[in-house]
């Protein structure tokens, strides 16, 4: 890092850009997660060449671009390319789940350094989880022979609805103890970065956009299915979260007003019927009724079911196990048709550890979705599998926290 970027070991200053051009400069640089010429930043921004050269060779003094060999040749003189470098810092990543934490290192441009992960309950409270998560993020910056005040940023996705102005979760339904707690300031003590705080999905939604398969795509829902059921939706290229931040959670739209009791307290909603406690639930059910001798078998062997135990007996062929799988996806679909009249993406990304359990489940959801939606919306609508799979969190938080660093206020 440049002398002028560490002075007396804190972090200068934030935003990481001087003004509005050079966060342009950087926005498409880091969107296009690949090396650019000046002229492709020129054409791309609709800025004076000699305007671009001026701010480009500012970022260079700066440390966030630097010159990364030549283009190929189109009959004139190759174009010396741009990148994000490794010297400009890091991004610290955070994916927190309903029962697993992830911590990464990446640089500004988005590259995984290192990254450290295990089992873990939220339910735990903010102080022992959060306490875990820095002591995971120190052993990273130390293993990486690097220093806390290289960590340019923090991004954090949490299982629950985000206050964006605030940063803090609202009455997390699975997150006892978590509303209102100052996730920001717990950092504060090791690292002087700035903290930015979103939905687990909407950062899956980023993570997704900027790197998997919706990359390039200006509209598209991505459907997390794990412990929760959300939504993240990408609405002209740039993240749509609502007023209030918790536009997407599908999760509890009633599908059953006489359904069972959701954690929000209301009846029949979406994630209580098809998410993973539900599906293992149902499954349950049907082994200790004698309906499934396969189920019955993982039950006695295991003391207990997970979602992935069901699909694997649905793959092998078990009805009953193949029926929970089913619903689960149908009613998924469901509601996925309503946003597609709503919304008409022309993209949907189904995510999270249920998505993992077989072709059924997903192969469900288009049916419910090509069924109830209008042919027009559906005409040329792919509804695939996530392409990041695990990675979506640590992507996503790491563009989360990188777009912060590079964005001016207004």
């Amino acid at each position: 890092m440049t002398e002028e970027r560490t002075r007396a070991g804190t972090y200068p200053r934030y935003p990481l850009v001087e003004n509005r051009t050079q966060a342009r400069i950087m926005a498409l640089v880091h969107a296009e997660a690949r090396p650019s010429s000046r002229g492709q930043i020129t054409e791309a921004l609709d800025v004076s060449r000699s305007k671009v050269s001026g701010e480009v060779s500012r970022l260079m003094e700066l440390g966030l671009l630097a010159e990364e060999g030549l283009a190929e040749s189109d009959g004139g003189r190759r174009s010396t390319l741009l990148s994000i470098p490794r010297s400009a810092g890091l991004i610290a990543a955070i994916d927190l789940g309903a029962t697993s934490i992830d911590v990464a290192l990446t640089t500004l441009g988005g590259e995984i350094v290192a990254r450290k992960g295990e089992p873990a309950d939220i339910k735990d409270g903010p102080k022992p989880i959060l306490r875990r998560v820095k002591e995971m993020l120190g052993e990273l910056v130390e293993e990486q022979g690097t220093h806390p005040d290289e960590v340019l940023g923090i991004g954090v996705g949490v299982p629950g609805p985000v206050e964006q102005a605030a940063g803090v979760l609202r009455s997390p339904p699975i997150m006892p103890g978590w509303d209102r707690f100052p996730i920001r300031s717990a950092f504060a003590g090791e690292y002087a970065a700035p903290v930015f705080v979103d939905n687990d999905v909407n950062v899956m939604a980023l993570g997704e956009h900027w790197g998997g398969v919706g990359r390039g795509v200006d509209n598209l829902l991505f459907i997390k299915v794990g412990t929760g059921i959300g939504g993240g939706i990408i609405a002209d290229g740039r993240l749509y979260r609502g007023t209030q931040g918790c536009a997407g959670d599908i999760g509890h739209i009633c599908v059953d007003p006489n359904g069972p009791v959701c954690t929000c307290g209301n009846l029949g909603c979406l994630e209580a019927m098809a998410g993973a406690p539900a599906i293992v639930l149902e499954a349950e059910r049907r082994a200790r009724e004698g309906r499934s001798p396969v189920l019955a078998e993982i039950l006695e062997e295991k003391g207990e079911l997970t979602a992935v135990d069901v699909g694997r007996a649905a793959g092998l062929g078990d009805y009953e196990a193949l029926q929970v799988v089913r619903r689960s996806g149908r009613l998924i679909g469901q509601v996925l048709a309503t946003l597609v009249s709503v919304l008409n993406p022309s993209l949907i990304v189904i995510g999270g550890g249920v998505s993992q359990i077989g072709h059924s489940f997903l192969a469900e959801i288009r049916s419910a979705v090509y069924r109830r939606s209008l042919p027009l919306a559906t005409r040329n609508l792919p509804i695939v599998l996530s392409e990041l799979e695990n990675d979506a969190g640590i992507v996503g938080a790491s563009v989360l926290a990188a777009e912060g660093v590079l964005t001016v206020p207004s």
